[in-house]
């Protein structure tokens, strides 16, 4: 077996393998590196690496206070127990294993003495569980969302309703004004969900996260932009009024499709820019060709009141081919935004990745009838939104008309 000197004690190269290869990899994903490639820089195998990952539900940990100056006392990670466990068959003494661990020697005598079996020997995995239950006593502050209680029950039906962990985090606030115990941060539940070992929410839950994942992961690269066949006649967005831009005045909606699956459905979306309240447009059939597009999107705008019909941005979508007519039959000028850039859209795109938890990728939208649409939209305005400083689009819409607006069901 190879072996390395470090610090002057000759340690095999499997240790160093598992204690600095593993604070290489951390220190990559945090600075960015796709978890692929950092377990290639910390020089072991992609598999490898997914499985550390995935051990901890995708949560990045913060950098290991081993070796900081002025830090008196670590708690020791799962790595560093493998590290110690592996130095301690070896005959390694207590003062040379805390010099490859980083730690005072102090540390090592009282890991052996309190997480080490009866019979004398050393197992990291039964240490690390002895240390986690330990850690739960009473003597410590457990953890937020391991307590029974209303905080807890307050994020759970928050997750039911498909609340992000963000819109809870700052709804409870409004909610809660005078209540400091009803106060969590979004990282915390989201912690509680892929850390099993925090002792906090069932991992069953995650199925009411926007991405539906069990733990995190790195942000998919964007996809190329998908080509499109070039309409005729139409307004370019900077030709929108300016009061459309600013969002002051209600009325300028911004518009795409949801498509299921192989493209044989599709879900019209419209987006109300300044309050972000959202209609849905019920499309039956197989086809979503510009006529059959037009007779659903025409009585769907022709529902509002005529102060809230003042102009509508769209992509290049062949959908839109008959916008001239959409224009003249509800009196709402229609605009469309540069190719390949759907940030001009930026308030209908959001909207309809949080659609994407209610309609998956994949499955056929031909099944959900204009009752189901409609109580999606009702749901989607009724959920807190950061951009409206946590009030729900169907509160902000209420406050600039000045009077209660209720959404005709769509048939």
């Amino acid at each position: 077996m190879q072996h390395l000197d470090v610090g002057g004690v000759v340690v095999p190269h499997g240790v160093q393998v598992l204690g600095a290869a593993r604070e290489v990899f951390w220190a990559a994903v945090r600075a960015g590196t796709h978890p692929d490639a950092a377990a290639v820089e910390a020089g072991v195998s992609v598999g490898a690496g997914r499985r550390w990952l995935a051990d901890r539900g995708g949560v990045i940990p913060g950098p290991s206070r081993a070796g900081r100056p002025g830090c008196r006392y670590h708690r020791l990670t799962f790595e560093q127990r493998e590290t110690i466990g592996l130095l301690l068959a070896a005959g390694h003494t207590d003062a040379q294993i805390a010099q490859v661990v980083g730690c005072h020697r102090a540390t090592i005598g009282r890991e052996r003495r309190r997480n080490g079996n009866r019979d004398g020997h050393y197992r990291p995995s039964a240490a690390q569980r002895r240390a986690e239950r330990r850690a739960t006593t009473t003597h410590r502050t457990p953890a937020k969302l391991s307590v029974p209680g209303p905080l807890r029950e307050y994020v759970v039906a928050g997750l039911q309703e498909l609340w992000s962990p963000q819109e809870i985090a700052y709804r409870i606030r409004m909610d809660h004004p005078q209540d400091p115990g009803m106060r969590v941060c979004a990282e915390t539940i989201y912690q509680s969900l892929f850390v099993q070992a925090r002792g906090g929410l069932k991992r069953e839950l995650t199925v009411h996260l926007r991405t539906q994942r069990e733990r995190r992961k790195p942000q998919a690269r964007s996809r190329a932009a998908e080509r499109r066949g070039k309409l005729v006649e139409t307004i370019s967005i900077s030709q929108r009024p300016a009061e459309a831009d600013d969002r002051a005045v209600p009325g300028h909606w911004e518009g795409d499709l949801i498509m299921g699956r192989d493209n044989g459905s599709a879900i019209g979306t419209l987006v109300e820019r300044s309050t972000r309240f959202v209609m849905l447009i019920h499309m039956p059939g197989r086809r979503h060709t510009a006529q059959v597009f037009h007779d659903a999107i025409v009585p769907t705008i022709n529902t509002l009141p005529e102060q809230l019909r003042r102009s509508l941005t769209w992509d290049n979508g062949k959908e839109m081919a008959m916008h001239r007519q959409i224009t003249l039959a509800t009196g709402m000028q229609v605009y469309f935004a540069d190719p390949r850039s759907p940030w001009q859209r930026g308030s209908n795109e959001n909207t309809n990745g949080l659609l994407r938890q209610y309609f998956p990728k994949g499955i056929s939208l031909r099944q959900f009838d204009p009752e189901h649409l409609a109580a999606v939209a009702r749901q989607l305005n009724g959920r807190p939104r950061e951009t409206l400083d946590w009030r729900t689009p169907a509160e902000a819409l209420n406050e600039m008309l000045g009077k209660p607006f209720e959404p005709l069901v769509l048939r």
